[in-house]
């Protein structure tokens, strides 16, 4: 069996301590509210980009549709002029001018129909080019909302690893000067729990698994030597024993 002067058994309860709170502050860090709404909004900000790229290209594609509906516009009012001018010019026989004023006509029936499909598009295009304004400034808008979760968060991190940077310091000092052979065996023992490699014998239970120890365990440990290192049979941890131990 093991054996340690009590005063640097003692040390490992601080050591635990230790530990014990800095697994408390990774479990603070991960777990910060702040982690889960940065996503969210980091999800929202990546559909609505995907919004705003498609409204972007339906304007691209309406845009062209007007384009191409004033050039038709255009086409009729450039013949209608031409027409006209040949019309009011008088020149040409009498048939002839008859058929210009019949086109004339069919060109006015033509350029009504064209110019309402203009205006519909014109309206489309307006429509269209509102959504993107609208997307864009929600963009905006989330994207500072992002900003500040995300700078809420640093900042509730910096504070965590700060206290932890505070922690770790208490722990060096704690563990500084113990036997090599017993922070050995306690970091041996806390690899294997995942958690501490001590606990306090409190009350006839150990404190790091929480069991109570039996009549016929307790009177082996009340036999054992003052600086023997022991160890609890459940859970494996070095049994720290104080004053309220129930030995």
């Amino acid at each position: 069996m093991a054996t340690a002067a009590p005063q640097d058994q003692w040390r490992l309860l601080d050591v635990a301590g230790s530990d014990t709170k800095l697994a408390q502050l990774a479990h603070r860090g991960r777990t910060l509210p702040e982690h889960a709404e940065v996503e969210r909004l980091a999800q929202r900000l990546a559909r609505l980009g995907d919004d705003l790229v498609a409204a972007r290209m339906r304007a691209g594609d309406v845009a062209r549709e007007l384009a191409k509906a004033e050039a038709d516009v255009e086409v009729v009012r450039q013949r209608v002029a031409r027409d006209r001018a040949r019309l009011d010019s008088g020149q040409g026989s009498a048939k002839d001018l008859q058929a210009t004023q019949h086109e004339l006509e069919s060109l006015a029936q033509r350029q009504s129909v064209l110019e309402d499909a203009e205006l519909e598009v014109m309206e489309q295009l307006e429509a269209v080019q509102s959504a993107v304004t609208a997307l864009e400034a929600e963009r905006e808008r989330l994207a500072a909302e992002h900003a500040d979760v995300a700078a809420r968060r640093d900042a509730a991190l910096a504070a965590v690893e700060e206290e932890a940077t505070q922690v770790r310091r208490a722990r060096n000092d704690a563990a500084a000067g113990l036997p090599a052979d017993l922070i050995g065996l306690y970091e041996k023992i806390r690899t294997s729990t995942g958690s501490t490699g001590a606990a306090r014998l409190h009350a006839r239970r150990c404190e790091g698994c929480r069991i109570e120890i039996n009549a016929a365990v307790m009177g082996s440990l009340r036999a054992a030597a003052e600086d023997a290192v022991l160890r609890c049979e459940d859970c494996g941890r070095i049994l720290v024993r104080t004053a309220d131990s129930g030995l």
